[in-house]
């Protein structure tokens, strides 16, 4: 088994567990399931650096990336640092995150918040609303074309917005319909987590100009978004090295100043 196919094969079994502790009926009479979503599809395009910063603790490609840094006191560093929204991830097993994370980063800031999650149920798009988030991340290399459908769909109608991470152009084929509003390409190998950012290059031209264009994965130089901004794209998710130093907030400072040089 790949790690992604460990990770999925696990995820079907908690998010069993997880419904029948938390019912759906429970989760939607949280406060935070009326909340008003905050766009991140509109943050990107209203901005010329178009950063989503994420809270990582580890990874199974890079081990412990930093166990340390506080989630609340990362969100709120990170959108005074002018990020125009936050990826939490939310996996515990294989990436040290909880929804509790979510819940710490929505007290703390007024960014849009995507639920980074390996979601194969429409249990974890409830459980995304309740807990705070504004976007939740479709797979396409896990997901069916009816699946897609179904699952964005749902999320729209409980006003999320919705991310659709591609690997290649079989995925973008079969991924491309109205319920989207941002469309991500993954430069990491999900069978290998080897990155290449012609990944992104070769598949921007293939994605209609409705959606909000996302680059994700193996950016930390800043003249690497300044290559693919020119493709059109709005948004760049960097996972690791903002979280990689003492102070990711102070990273993601410097780095969006050097940016607008």
């Amino acid at each position: 088994m790949t790690i992604l196919e460990k990770i999925i094969a696990d995820k079907y079994i908690e998010v069993e567990l997880r419904k029948n502790v938390v019912p759906i009926s429970e989760l939607e009479q949280k406060k935070l399931f009326s909340k008003t979503t905050i766009s991140l599809s509109n943050r990107l395009k209203e901005s010329n650096t178009g950063i989503i910063a994420e809270h990582k603790r580890r990874s199974p490609s890079k081990s412990i990336i930093n166990t340390s840094l506080n989630v609340f006191d990362v969100a709120k560093d990170y959108e005074n640092a002018g990020v125009c929204g936050m990826s939490v991830l939310t996996d515990a097993k294989y990436f040290g995150g909880s929804l509790d994370d979510l819940l710490m980063a929505r007290a703390s800031c007024n960014l849009p918040l995507l639920r980074k999650e390996f979601i194969i149920d429409e249990y974890q798009l409830v459980e995304a609303k309740a807990y705070g988030a504004d976007v939740i991340l479709l797979i396409a290399s896990i997901l069916s074309k009816k699946e897609i459908k179904y699952f964005s769909e749902f999320a729209k109608n409980m006003g999320l917005e919705v991310l659709l991470e591609v690997h290649n152009e079989d995925e973008l084929q079969k991924s491309i319909m109205p319920s989207l509003d941002l469309l991500g390409v993954n430069n990491r190998n999900l069978k290998t987590f080897e990155v290449s950012l012609d990944n992104s290059k070769n598949l921007a031209d293939k994605i209609p100009n409705d959606f909000v264009k996302v680059s994700e994965s193996g950016i930390s130089n800043v003249n690497t978004i300044k290559a693919l901004q020119p493709y059109g794209y709005k948004g760049f998710l960097i996972g690791e090295s903002f979280m990689k130093t003492e102070d990711a907030g102070k990273s993601a400072k410097a780095y969006i100043n050097a940016l607008k040089k």
